[in-house]
């Protein structure tokens, strides 16, 4: 099929860049299908090794052992997978493995895998080190293989520096999980607006005074009461400070697991909030960026709505980004409209491309692939 070329240049305003193959709807997702069961078949033999092993290795050498256990009947979807964070840090290996002990055996859904994975590290940054991202998307890949766990029922929680872990990751890769738990953490430098479509659960013991994470906790979930308000529809939340409780909630928490089991990750949000951390991603729902964007992105904002066929821009730090389309998203065979800071920059009809496809297949998630990639650039 012939590849088409569609470019709008803007005095003073963004442009667009389309590199397109035309493709049917039918033809887009049967592309991702095979796509998807072509890497799963690659991966198999690596992921055989890992669960047999226990263990997930990143190509840096950073090792994460883990511990699980299947709970329930498997649903004709697939199954649900909890990661669970132990708590520790800065402490000899003995502490940390008897914290990662105590979490294998701390919560038990009614379905799903439950896994504990051991932090690679026994610093104060158990679950902040840039390679937790990489082999939590190897471990999520392993159980998709080895479980057969729905890529759209991926939980995360943590008690403890597990809890700094779920203030950390749950923020920078909101669009990975179906929901989250905190429990006992402190969010460090931690933003909560990335928190937009993520059900978000807070627990903490309203006498757990160090490093004021009592405190903390309250006023997060101030911050996500507000956010809540002003937003319809937005920051799906529960928050629970338990007055008589210090760090250890006496299972208390352990409502987190059902609370959570009641969503799935939704991919295709008509809002998007997303601030980039110190440890970059390139993509975030239906938003990305190229590569030197995202590395020296930290801090930079992009906020992003859809209604119908009109995408609104508003606002946005980057002097390049991407906005991904599927036909969950929009409607691909009619006109799509995009407004930059309330101004029409593009109007027309864009291509499923083979490319954007092969692209986005990565999280091995139909619902998250691709076909229509518009590259802009802001001028800023």
């Amino acid at each position: 099929m012939m590849t088409r070329l569609i470019q709008f240049l803007f005095l003073m305003l963004p442009y667009v860049c389309v590199y397109a193959q035309e493709l049917s709807a039918e033809a887009a997702v049967t592309l991702a299908d095979s796509l998807i069961a072509a890497e799963r078949s690659q991966y198999r033999q690596q992921a055989e090794r890992q669960w047999m092993q226990k263990q997930i290795i990143h190509p840096g050498g950073a090792v994460m052992k883990f511990e699980y256990k299947v709970f329930g009947e498997k649903p004709a979807t697939g199954r649900s997978l909890f990661i669970s964070m132990h708590g520790g840090g800065n402490a000899t290996q003995e502490i940390n493995d008897n914290q990662w002990a105590n979490q294998i055996d701390l919560y038990s859904p009614k379905e799903g895998v439950y896994v504990a994975p051991r932090a690679p590290t026994n610093s104060w940054m158990l679950w902040h080190e840039d390679f937790i991202d990489d082999l939590f998307d190897g471990l999520i890949k392993t159980a998709v293989i080895m479980e057969g766990v729905d890529p759209a029922k991926v939980y995360l929680m943590g008690y403890s520096a597990g809890g700094d872990g779920v203030y950390q990751l749950a923020t920078r890769m909101a669009d990975r999980w179906a929901a989250a738990a905190m429990m006992a953490g402190h969010p460090n430098d931690a933003r909560v607006d990335n928190l937009r479509n993520l059900p978000f659960a807070l627990f903490m013991g309203g006498l757990d005074s160090a490093y004021h994470r009592n405190r903390v906790a309250e006023g997060w979930a101030g911050k996500l009461d507000s956010l809540q308000q002003a937003d319809n529809g937005g920051y799906i939340h529960t928050s629970h400070i338990y007055p008589q409780y210090g760090h250890w909630m006496e299972q208390a928490d352990t409502m987190a697991v059902d609370w959570m089991a009641r969503y799935t990750n939704q991919p295709n949000p008509d809002k998007i909030v997303w601030i980039q951390d110190d440890r970059p991603h390139q993509r975030f729902y239906w938003l990305g960026v190229p590569p030197e964007e995202a590395e020296h992105g930290k801090g930079k904002k992009i906020v992003a709505t859809i209604s119908g066929q009109t995408i609104s821009i508003l606002e946005n730090d980057y002097k390049a980004f991407y906005i991904y389309f599927n036909d969950a998203l929009v409607d691909l065979d009619q006109p799509l409209t995009v407004l930059y800071k309330g101004m029409q920059v593009m109007h027309g009809r864009f291509y499923r491309d083979r490319l954007v496809i092969e692209e986005t297949v990565d999280r091995w998630d139909n619902r998250q692939v691709a076909s229509v990639r518009l590259n802009m650039s802001s001028g800023n």
